[in-house]
């Protein structure tokens, strides 16, 4: 019978940890949401939480560097099936949409994340994820000629800026499922406008 290490009990703890925050902060938002509730639901005690992050705010950031991460996945996995690379760019902007759906990434990525981590730290985060794999994509189509000639780079942030904007729609609507039908067709139409 092998033991738990202190690393296997730490990272236990931190997932737990990071579990119930992402439920909570995704039920309630970042402001309703407490320290104690956190513990509560995690099973541990505050001063554990303080141990493991630096207080809501680092907890906050870590559950959004997590659920930036899991976006990245699920963009990666819509895409790898796709015939070619602007299909594959095409899929990762519907999955972006759809998972606007998700209650813990439209409040922990889309509403709360600005304005708890601020603009420019958001912006380093999508870097090393979304931005990062929607560069790969858009260059992938630009390189086999499947899309129209231009500056890929500011094609990857004009179109995430595009994306960000329609999360928000859906984010912010009463209905959010029938808004991300009228998003989609419009995000596809202005994916048509960079085809071949």
């Amino acid at each position: 019978m092998s033991r738990r290490t202190q690393a296997d009990r730490t990272g236990e703890t931190t997932t737990g940890l990071l579990d119930a925050a992402a439920a909570l902060f995704g039920r309630d938002g970042y402001a309703a949401t407490s320290i104690d509730e956190i513990a509560r639901v995690a099973g541990v005690t505050k001063g554990a939480v303080y141990h493991h992050f630096e207080g809501k705010p680092g907890l906050f950031r870590a559950v959004f560097v997590r659920q930036e991460q899991l976006l990245a996945d699920a963009l990666a996995g819509a895409a790898a099936d796709a015939p070619d690379a602007w299909a594959a760019v095409r899929a990762g902007c519907r999955a972006f949409l759809r998972a606007s759906l998700d209650p813990v990434v439209r409040q922990v990525i889309v509403l709360d994340g600005p304005a708890v981590l601020g603009w420019e730290t958001v912006r380093d985060l999508e870097r090393e994820h979304t931005l990062a794999m929607m560069r790969r994509g858009i260059a992938a189509a630009a390189d086999a000629g499947l899309v129209r000639p231009g500056d890929p780079e500011t094609r990857t942030h004009l179109l995430l800026g595009a994306l960000c904007e329609a999360a928000l729609l859906i984010a912010r609507s009463p209905d959010p499922a029938a808004t991300l039908a009228t998003v989609d067709t419009e995000v596809e139409t202005l994916l048509d406008g960079y085809a071949t």
